[in-house]
Parts: C-alpha cells; structure tokens; sequence
C-alpha cells in the first residue's frame, strides 16, 4: 500500500484491519473469493454516480489479478502469494473508496476552510469493512455499500435526473426582461414551457401544442419553481426568477455534488432527538425519535454577519431575557448616540451595569472606550416588549455566542430572503419551542407567559441537552430525486467548489 500513493492514506485502516483478524486473509474462504469482493468491484464501478471520480479508485488492476488467480493450476506458492496481492489490493481499494464516500473527499481540516465546523462522521472503516464481510454485527447501511443518510440518497437521484437533461441538450435560456401574463400570448412561451416540462404532465404539454399562450397551467408550473427556488411564488415572470432559470445545467450538477459531499461530513446518524437549522433554506427542524415534530421559518445574519456553520448541545430556555449588546453594535451603534444625547439608553430601555452587577450612570461612563477590551461594562437591554430578543432564547454554549431566539420584528418572516441578522439566528415560533423543550420540566405553556409578562430574566435548563447542527446544504431533494435549490448566501458553495473538483 505505501507503494501506491493513492493507497497511503489509509494504510493505518488496513493495519488495524489484519491485526484485528490476526493477519487472516478477509476476502478468501477455502481459496475462494467471497461474493462481497464482486460486490466491491461493482460499487466502484459506479462512483461517478455518487459525483466521485472512478479512476481514483482503479489503482490496482483487480480484474487482472483474479484472472491471473484462475489460471493458477498446481502452484500453490503461487496460488497464496496471488491471495495476498488480491486480498490487500480489495482491502486497500474499499478503504480508499469509503473514505471519500462515507467520510468525504475534503479533509476534516480542509473543510473548516470550507467553513464547516460541524462535528465529523468519525466512521472507523475497518469496522466498516468487517460489517461489509459479515463478521460484525451492524445495521447501519454501510454494511450493504449503501449511503449513511437518506437525503444523500435523493440527491444521487436528483444528480442522475440533471445528468440525463444535460445529455439532453440542457435547458433553454430565457431571455432577460422577457414579461408574460395569464391568457396572452408571448415569444418567451414555448422557451418556458420547455424548461419547466419537469413541471408540467406531458397531457398538458401535449394539449399546448405550438401554443405561445401563458396560461394557468404554465403560470402554476412557474408558481411551483418559485417555491422549489425559496423565490417568492407568484407565478409571474421576473428578473430573480429568469435569473434562477437561466444558470446552466452544469452548474446545478457541481451544486449537488457538493452538497452530497456535505452530507458524507454530517455523522453516521443523527440522534434521536434533535434540532437543525438549514441557513440558505431560512428553516429550523426539529425532530423527536428520528421523526420531524416541529417546523419554522427562521432569519439568519447577512452577509456580513454571517451565521457560523457549526454544532453544540442546548442547555437552557431562557425566558424575558436580558439583551447584551455585542461589541460591535454597541462601538458601532449604541454608543456614538449616547455621546450626543445622555437620556438615549433610558429612552430605548438600556442600561448600564458595572462589574459587580450593579447599575451604573450612563453620564459617568467612557464611552470612547465601548466596544473594546478596555470597556469595563456591560450595556443592556431590559427584558420587555422593546427587547430584540423578544420574548426567550435558547442557549447552547459557544464561543461564537450565537444562539436561537425570539424578535419583536416578525414582520420579515414574509420575506422569501431572510437573510437579516447580526449572526444569531430568529425564530418564528418561539414560544412553540420553549413549550416543547421545556414540556418535561414543569413549564407549561402557560407558565411560561406568566414569567415574560413579569419581564423578569429566568434561565430553565432542559432536561436533557439537546445536539443542534446549524448546517448550510444549498440543495436538497425528495424521494424522486425532484431538487430544490436555495441560494448561495455566503458564497461558501464557490469556495466549496473549487476544493472539492480540484481534488478529484
């Protein structure tokens, strides 16, 4: 293995491997080989499917060595030395293989600089492959060669669906301004139709004919686009969609490839009870026993105040919270208009605490220093209807201070684009969320509104802590492998890429 650099890698796999099974041959019994070994060959075969590259894998030509094997007759030395060669070259090949399929193509260090600090799959793949071998108990899919999450598995589907419209000739390109409107005809027509055939029943296509009407068919159709896009689903024709319809197919393909690259960093499996955040989609999930039990809209930071892609465990609710102004807002915001108008923090119901927790007179405060280490305060928000953490929040220790919480802004969840923040993430139904995270604590719905109403701070730790992962996948897909596609918000998907393809 140390003699083919591809192989290198993951020589400690294979060490670990043989000494386990004390330097038995694992792909032979009784000098045959064991039908996993075709198995193998045949999933390798196939990694382009998987928007892997397949003559990563062909280091050693197996095929030859079996070959080789059969035409063996009555010498045995060379019988078992041709075992050998076979059994390591099938060993070192599954580990090179399931190391970009299960675990991924990128490093783990290489995707902290695709900023992803979410924690690994940390697959131990010699126990992988003695599951694969039938010699250790697992009912985990790896055992069958078989992907880790279902989501992988929709969006190898969708990969295959936008290969084949590019072998098809891609999609027509719709022209910029192009307008259309219910019932009237328009050149832009027979263009649109096409490119949302996937849309549309081919009776209704085949009804239309050569007909340059928009009617409600197509109109629907376009509705249904928008909402697969996170576009707002009007069902008319403007400069964003037209924008979304015209990036070509081959852009799309690189866009699910990378997010089946995402999934194969996510763990082998979620825990029963957890709580995800998509960032480009704009939506909080939670689930309990592997089911969603809960769904909502969410606003994360903008660009410039983007939210970290990363996991931690929830541990408090914390209800009438008080709002601590970052360094930034407070340098930045909040203190040259308290150098210029002194009554500005009682106005917008702030306050000024010292060290030693107590109150302290705005008046008597430097605030040229504000924002830096040298500021000795903390300036705050009371808990209250002015509070831009509204009503609650919800903690999960990190360095990044970033947490979930209420807003008393709820007018922009109408938005398609809720792109917002200063990096904390908004949710659109708090007061649902705390009442389920909290339902086995003795704070019911009810009690939790009576302490908001006292507008009095009160930290409630849950139960047991729960895993969350804010994650950032730019395409998903359902079972048919029909795709969505959510925008780019942080360009993580062009630095992703050129990463990802370089190495293949």
């Amino acid at each position: 293995m140390n003699s083919k650099p591809a192989f290198a890698d993951d020589l400690y796999w294979a060490m670990q491997f043989y000494k386990a099974r004390d330097y038995k041959l694992g792909w032979f019994k009784n000098h045959e080989l064991v039908p996993e070994s075709q198995k193998l060959l045949n999933v390798v075969s196939k990694s382009a499917e998987e928007g892997l590259e397949l003559s990563n894998y062909g280091v050693v030509d197996i095929s030859a060595l079996i070959k080789d094997l059969q035409g063996v007759k009555r010498d045995l030395d060379k019988r078992d030395q041709l075992e050998k060669e076979i059994d390591i070259a099938l060993s070192a090949t599954y580990f090179n293989w399931a190391s970009d399929y299960y675990r991924g193509v990128l490093e783990p260090r290489e995707t902290k600089k695709a900023d992803w600090d979410v924690k690994r799959n940390r697959m131990k793949l010699d126990l992988a492959l003695q599951s694969v071998l039938g010699e250790r108990e697992s009912n985990l899919p790896y055992k069958d060669f078989q992907p880790m999450h279902p989501e992988y598995s929709n969006l190898k589907k969708a990969l295959a669906n936008y290969r084949r419209i590019k072998a098809a000739g891609g999609w027509p390109k719709i022209p910029a301004g192009a307008s259309v409107a219910v019932g009237q005809p328009s050149s832009v027509v027979p263009a649109l139709r096409k490119r949302l055939a996937a849309l549309i029943s081919q009776d209704t296509i085949k009804n239309a004919g050569a007909s340059n009407v928009f009617d409600q068919n197509l109109s629907a159709a376009l509705k249904k686009f928008q909402e697969q896009n996170g576009l707002p689903a009007t069902g008319k024709l403007n400069s964003e969609t037209v924008r979304f319809m015209n990036i070509p197919v081959e852009d799309r393909i690189r866009q699910v490839v990378i997010n089946m690259e995402r999934w194969r960093w996510i763990p082998q499996s979620f825990e029963p009870n957890y709580l995800i955040v998509n960032i480009p989609e704009f939506r909080l999930r939670l689930y309990e026993g592997g089911k969603e039990k809960m769904s909502m809209k969410v606003i994360v930071g903008k660009e410039l105040n983007s939210t970290p892609v990363f996991s931690d465990q929830m541990e408090h609710v914390v209800l009438a919270p008080y709002w601590n102004i970052p360094p930034g807002i407070l340098k930045d915001e909040i203190a040259p208009k308290v150098a210029s108008n002194p009554g500005f923090l009682e106005a917008m119901d702030m306050e000024v605490i010292g060290k030693d927790g107590n109150p302290v007179d705005p008046t008597s405060v430097d605030w040229s220093a504000a924002g830096t280490g040298n500021f000795p305060y903390t300036v705050r928000r009371r808990p209250g209807p002015k509070n831009d953490l509204g009503q609650v929040k919800f903690i999960f220790p990190n360095s990044m201070n970033i947490y979930l919480h209420d807003t008393p802004s709820t007018e922009l969840f109408n938005q398609s684009k809720r792109d917002f923040s200063h990096g904390c993430v908004r949710v659109e139904k708090p007061i649902d969320l705390a009442a389920y995270l909290l339902r086995d604590t003795g704070w019911d719905r009810s009690k939790i509104m009576d302490q908001v109403s006292k507008h009095e701070e009160k930290y409630v730790p849950l139960k047991k802590k729960l895993p969350v992962y804010l994650v950032y996948f730019t395409a998903s897909a359902d079972a048919s492998g029909r795709v969505r596609f959510y925008d780019d918000i942080y360009g993580h998907d062009s630095k992703l890429k050129f990463m990802y393809f370089s190495k293949l």
